[in-house]
């Protein structure tokens, strides 16, 4: 794949993966992206997950042409991108690694082999000449690890993006980019919006035409529609109006109240209400359609004591993905002791400029007459509570 005549795609579809870094459903696969820009010094813009190294490295082998790489980039040591450092250097021991401070701490900490003296290390703002191309460093510190960093390309205006910008699914997959993108950077990036904001800062003062992220497809077109998401999700501003409802059932009795409530709400002008059983959801899903609309209604039982299981970590994953500006409503049920409600929301309470929305419901076993009536009321407030559409 070409981005332009001296700048080419190197990397590799993974469709084999069904969990990505350990835990994200994957069912459309992920690409490892990589680039080469062949210059009067040639330089490789990162590697790819030890998973597809050898279909890399043919790949790497074919674009090369039998030329001798002089810099690798190392924008992020995340395995994913990092994994294949070591083999690249070993194959090519004249190649110049090129990295932060922190970055080589982490090289050291990952890998084996001696590089000490084919470190370049460089700062915010350095520059390194290929030829007719120019790489300008910039650093991303937390955008999500420590070490990472971007590159500018001066002449051919491209950001080299690192994470930022990324999307689940193999480049060969047809998939909406909002959805996979925001899924991706709420369940990965999503706790560091203040270093994201940071870094969208710096990238406002460059002339940007093209992104060539970590994962997912080159963006050279709209590019204001992509910068603008990654503003609204890393400053936690909801993008629209809706109202997602995550339950968690038993026998049945509490999922019959939050469809119950899901009718209401279409019933009274809702437009965007996402019902989703969190013991047979997507996790990763059920998050990002929470920080994507306005409104959320957590509906689960008393079990044990406490919180249904599958709803505490529900509500915990959101607090570490930063979850807040929101407005939340609540479902309680049991047959006696009823605590759920209650702990939902100190949980909630943990969470920045989160409303809880008037009445909590509580369900005594099963929906009566007297609970329709709360989800009423409820669903009033939670009408009277949504941004403008």
């Amino acid at each position: 794949m070409r981005i332009s005549d001296s700048v080419l795609y190197v990397g590799v579809n993974d469709k084999d993966i069904d969990l990505f870094e350990g835990q994200y459903v994957v069912p459309d696969g992920v690409s490892y992206n990589s680039y080469v820009i062949m210059d009067e010094k040639i330089a490789i813009m990162d590697t790819v997950d030890k998973r597809k190294t050898d279909e890399w490295v043919a790949n790497l082998e074919e674009t090369l042409q039998g030329k001798t790489p002089d810099y690798l980039v190392i924008s992020h040591m995340e395995p994913d991108h990092a994994a294949s450092i070591q083999v690249i250097a070993e194959k090519y021991p004249n190649m110049l690694l090129v990295g932060n401070c922190k970055t080589f701490d982490m090289v050291a900490c990952f890998f084996d082999f001696e590089f000490e003296n084919r470190k370049v290390v460089v700062a915010e703002g350095d520059e390194l000449s290929l030829g007719q191309h120019t790489l300008v460093f910039v650093m991303a510190p937390m955008v999500h690890w420590p070490e990472v960093m971007v590159t500018y390309e001066k002449s051919e205006k491209i950001l080299f993006s690192a994470d930022g910008f990324g999307t689940f699914g193999a480049l060969d997959m047809e998939q909406p980019w909002d959805d996979e993108a925001r899924r991706y950077f709420i369940n990965i990036v999503g706790k560091f919006g203040a270093p994201v904001q940071t870094l969208l800062a710096k990238a406002a003062t460059l002339e940007i035409e093209k992104i060539c992220p970590l994962h997912g497809p080159v963006l050279d077109n709209d590019l204001g529609h992509y910068i603008g998401k990654y503003d609204t999700w890393s400053s936690y501003r909801p993008e629209s109006r809706g109202v997602v409802i995550a339950y968690a059932s038993v026998y049945g009795n509490t999922e019959k109240a939050a469809q119950c409530l899901k009718d209401k709400l279409i019933a009274a002008g809702e437009g965007n209400v996402i019902l989703a059983d969190l013991a047979r959801s997507d996790m990763s899903e059920v998050i990002a359609r929470a920080f994507q609309y306005d409104r959320m209604i957590v509906a689960a039982p008393t079990y044990d004591g406490g919180i249904y299981p599958i709803m505490e970590d529900f509500l915990r994953h959101l607090k570490a993905k930063a979850y807040q500006k929101r407005k939340v409503g609540i479902i309680e049920n049991g047959s006696w002791a009823i605590t759920v409600g209650r702990l939902m929301q100190s949980i909630l309470g943990e969470m920045k400029d989160i409303e809880i929305l008037e009445p909590v419901v509580t369900i005594k076993s099963s929906v009566k007459a007297d609970t329709e009536a709360q989800i009423d009321e409820l669903v009033k407030a939670c009408v009277e509570a949504g941004i403008e559409a």
